[in-house]
């Protein structure tokens, strides 16, 4: 039962909640209601879940490598000790799942012959060397998951046809410009916990790619990365070092629908920087050290959560979240965390919240969850 439990699990992945750096197979609990599916980030006919099972002849089907467990084109070589990736694996594979081994390096015929790979895993493992050709023979490939090895550079030379590509915990510096050239299938990309600085992403860096969601957490940001694809509509650069968000920091980025900046060091919001994101539906500003709520929150008219907790907001007016009359806003808002904040709760009128579904969505007093 455990392969087929793969294959669900798989399904789930592509889904991605923000904000917590979590184990692999955790991404299966992820809510994330933005992140398209694999038809509509390609443009392909069929790339929506895993390939139809009536679209490949399974002929080596009795093939399997030592010590692995092979069921309906799944192989799941997890745990074993590998130092290298197996032999003997059979051409019609879509799913190869050899995490949590001790593979070092990836060398060029490791994956020859499997053509019609969907999914490859090797999260957990010690990758510090891939040929430039090692991902040659994968033209289906469509998932990559290689967090948690020891990478120093995102591997050259990906499959085209990549729509999701998780890398983070390794130990990248850079992101070179062209370096995700001729990927226009890419709508996902997870590099948090690499140790980046704003000046690792050179200029150029993401030109060509038309992602949905991108995150880089947990790294050395000290400021929003400029030049990120403008058709971003999710960005998540939370467990970082950021202190200020300028007037210019988001002026391409209309499209997003969900920004989260939490656990920064973030104390000014300059006035309008908010008013480029029209179509922003959450907001995490938790764990930073904003005195005030931030200005412009009134005008976002689908913003729908807002997480101020963990700050040093020692007062809210009572046009903070809500505009002014009536009919302005469309989309009430059904989440504000307060607490944990200086505020004198008992000054705050009830007028404040006139545009909040109900009582329950607030969230007062200084305590922590």
């Amino acid at each position: 039962m455990q392969p087929l439990w793969l294959l669900v699990s798989l399904l789930a992945l592509s889904q991605a909640l923000p904000f917590e750096q979590r184990g692999f197979w955790d991404f299966t609990l992820d809510d994330g209601p933005l992140m398209m599916n694999d038809e509509e980030a390609s443009g392909a006919d069929s790339t929506s879940g895993l390939p139809d099972p009536d679209s490949v002849t399974p002929t080596y089907s009795a093939m399997c490598p030592f010590g692995c467990h092979c069921h309906l084109r799944v192989v799941q070589c997890s745990d074993l000790g590998l130092k290298s990736v197996p032999k003997e694996v059979s051409p019609d594979t879509t799913l190869l799942d050899l995490q949590s081994n001790h593979i070092s390096e990836l060398r060029k015929d490791d994956f020859k012959g499997l053509q019609h790979l969907y999914a490859l895993v090797l999260v957990n493992n010690k990758i510090s060397k891939i040929h430039e050709k090692a991902f040659s023979p994968l033209r289906r490939l469509q998932k990559l998951y290689i967090s948690k090895n020891h990478l120093v550079e995102i591997p050259p030379n990906l499959p085209s046809s990549l729509v999701e590509l998780r890398i983070h915990d390794n130990r990248i510096r850079k992101v070179p410009k062209g370096v995700f050239s001729g990927l226009r299938n890419m709508n996902c990309i997870e590099m948090g916990g690499n140790p980046l600085e704003n000046s690792g992403f050179e200029p150029g860096a993401f030109d060509g790619l038309k992602l949905n969601y991108l995150r880089i957490s947990e790294a050395k940001l000290t400021g929003i990365p400029k030049d990120l694809p403008e058709t971003l509509n999710e960005l998540h650069l939370d467990h970082n070092k950021i202190q200020a968000i300028e007037l210019e920091d988001l002026l391409r980025y209309s499209k997003l629908y969900r920004l989260g900046l939490g656990h920064n060091q973030i104390r000014m919001i300059e006035n309008g920087s908010l008013s480029f994101l029209p179509t922003l539906r959450e907001l995490h500003l938790d764990n930073n050290k904003l005195s005030r709520v931030p200005s412009g929150l009134p005008d976002l008219k689908l913003l729908q959560v807002v997480y101020l907790h963990s700050n040093n907001i020692t007062k809210v007016g009572v046009n903070d979240f809500c505009p002014m009359g009536f009919g302005v806003k469309r989309a009430y808002y059904n989440g504000i965390s307060l607490f944990n904040n200086p505020v004198p709760y008992w000054e705050v009128q009830p007028a404040t919240f006139r545009c909040v579904t109900d009582r329950l969505a607030i969230q007062f007093g200084n305590y922590k969850k």
